[in-house]
């Protein structure tokens, strides 16, 4: 793996505090760059394990990997089928959503790579954006259009599944679509006992709440959780407080969990997404533009499916 420079520094961590249940500091005074060079950098996702994090540099088509211990860059994965969003399973495998290969993959322990998705009832997928794991083991994931919008994130193409819609593998492999009535759908994050989940709709600026059904393999509900008044929203997170911390144009939107919003940190570039990291899930890791920043803040991140911390 060849290491990129490392081009490090920090800027002004800026909070505009909006109500007055979040009190107290919210974290460091200053922001710090970890890497720049990207060309549209998406998807983080933190390994506990091997103190890193990956991200996507879509149009460059390439998965880099930033290390916590040498704050060195590397490619991890190139070419990478112009990878967008990732998260990690109950095993600790790496599962990615493919704008150019449009599909959802997982990576095996022995590095190879298994399709869990590609397509639904004989179409092939738009370009799935972003990814979660339910507790139960399955895989949900949103497909926008973005990948074959054009052919800068992927490869202009046109749309087979009627739309774009949110569709859900079951731990057999069988796949079911949850929710059709999404203009883009993006992030999505499941709450921590999986009874709800949180999706934004980056066309119409917004994010939705849905309860799970008691089985686990449908969706209700869909009412607007939070409007973003600068941009649109992209990927999303919860914190352990229940607060969905969602990237935006200004940078991050923090609201409760009655969706009121609570205040944001002001990014100097569009944030993309965004995870929870470190020793102590308190290092909030974000995707902007051409950058990858870190921030520790005074709340944790709620784990990924997989996380030997608990």
């Amino acid at each position: 793996m060849s290491l990129l420079e490392p081009l490090a520094g920090t800027v002004p961590a800026v909070w505009e505090k909006l109500d007055d249940r979040w009190n107290g500091p919210l974290g460091d005074k200053h922001l710090e760059r970890l890497w720049t060079g990207g060309r549209w950098l998406e998807g983080p996702v933190y390994s506990p394990q091997g103190r890193y994090v990956l991200f996507s540099d879509i149009p460059n088509n390439r998965i880099l990997r930033w290390d916590e211990t040498s704050y060195q860059v590397s490619a991890y994965r190139e070419p990478a089928g112009n990878t967008n969003g990732h998260t990690r399973d109950q095993e600790g495998r790496l599962v990615s959503c493919e704008h150019g290969n449009r599909r959802v993959t997982r990576t095996e322990h022995d590095g190879s790579v298994r399709v869990l998705a590609d397509g639904y009832e004989g179409h092939r997928l738009n370009s799935p954006n972003d990814v979660v794991v339910r507790p139960d083991g399955s895989v949900w994931f949103t497909d926008p259009a973005y990948g074959i919008d054009s052919d800068y994130e992927g490869h202009r193409a046109e749309i087979e599944t009627e739309g774009c819609h949110v569709y859900r593998i079951a731990p057999d492999g069988a796949i079911t679509k949850v929710a059709d009535d999404f203009n883009r759908p993006n992030g999505l994050v499941f709450s921590a006992d999986g009874s709800k989940l949180y999706i934004s709709d980056t066309e119409e600026a917004t994010i939705r709440v849905f309860d799970v059904t008691g089985d686990g393999t449908a969706l209700s509900g869909g009412e607007v959780f939070a409007e973003c008044g600068n941009g649109a929203f992209d990927g999303i997170r919860l914190d352990t407080a229940g607060r969905v911390w969602g990237a935006a144009a200004d940078g991050v939107h923090v609201s409760d969990s009655d969706g009121t919003l609570l205040g944001k940190l002001l990014v100097p570039e569009i944030v993309s997404n965004l995870c929870f990291g470190g020793a102590k899930r308190n290092r909030l890791f974000l995707t902007a533009t051409t950058s990858l920043y870190s921030l520790y803040v005074n709340t944790n991140g709620g784990p990924e499916a997989y996380d030997p911390r608990g």
